[in-house]
């Protein structure tokens, strides 16, 4: 249970902290209107990824006797947490760039989470293996690593919309940056743990 609350936890700060579209909409409506704004904003993947999970979860049920493809599916979430690794490890902060935008709502922040190739990308090729170990043990395991996900992902943006409130120079300043670097470096650990259970589903090493 620790093993997945762990995970959940480091996963959803990663994601919560990383530059990206919806980050970008946090910034922008907490700058330009208030940190409310910045809030709801925050609040749109609870209501997008849920499509995106109830369909993984379809798939991964169609799957659970396919060690092999599961396998490849754990391989491509290792690589995609690689990079994620990479692009923490090498930020230099957030650049902002705020001409005239528009006033933006809860309805617009689900729109720009929903049209990223994030989402999509992390819950088929990073949750799925992680969701279908979870499940294989109780569902327990599986709602620790669902709650905690969400628990960071959309605290550390409402954290990150509070913060910008009070001081825009927060993004390009020494916490954040190694922030971003330390959980960069927790990433490639994952990565390397994606990899052994890629590796494990395949046949190529015994336990």
């Amino acid at each position: 249970m620790i093993h997945f609350l762990t995970i959940g936890t480091l996963l959803g700060l990663s994601a919560g902290f990383a530059p990206g579209p919806l980050l970008t909409l946090v910034i922008s409506e907490t700058l330009q209107h208030d940190i409310k704004s910045g809030v709801k904003v925050a609040l749109a993947p609870i209501i997008t990824d849920l499509p995106i999970i109830i369909l993984t979860l379809f798939v991964l049920s169609k799957l659970t006797s396919f060690h092999n493809i599961l396998g490849v599916i754990s391989l491509v979430g290792g690589f995609f947490i690689l990079f994620m690794s990479y692009e923490s490890i090498r930020t230099k902060g957030v650049e902002l760039n705020l001409r005239k935008v528009e006033p933006r709502s809860l309805i617009k922040g689900v729109l720009a989470n929903a049209l990223s190739p994030n989402p999509y990308l992390f819950w088929f090729t990073v949750g799925a293996p992680i969701m279908a170990k979870a499940i294989s043990l109780n569902i327990s395991a599986f709602l620790v690593f669902i709650i905690s996900f969400y628990t960071f992902l959309v605290g550390s943006k409402i954290v990150l919309a509070i913060l910008i409130g009070k001081s825009k120079s927060f993004l390009c300043g020494n916490v954040y940056i190694y922030t971003m670097r330390f959980l960069g470096l927790v990433l490639g650990v994952l990565a390397i743990a994606l990899f052994y259970n890629g590796i494990e589903l395949l046949g190529i090493i015994k336990v």
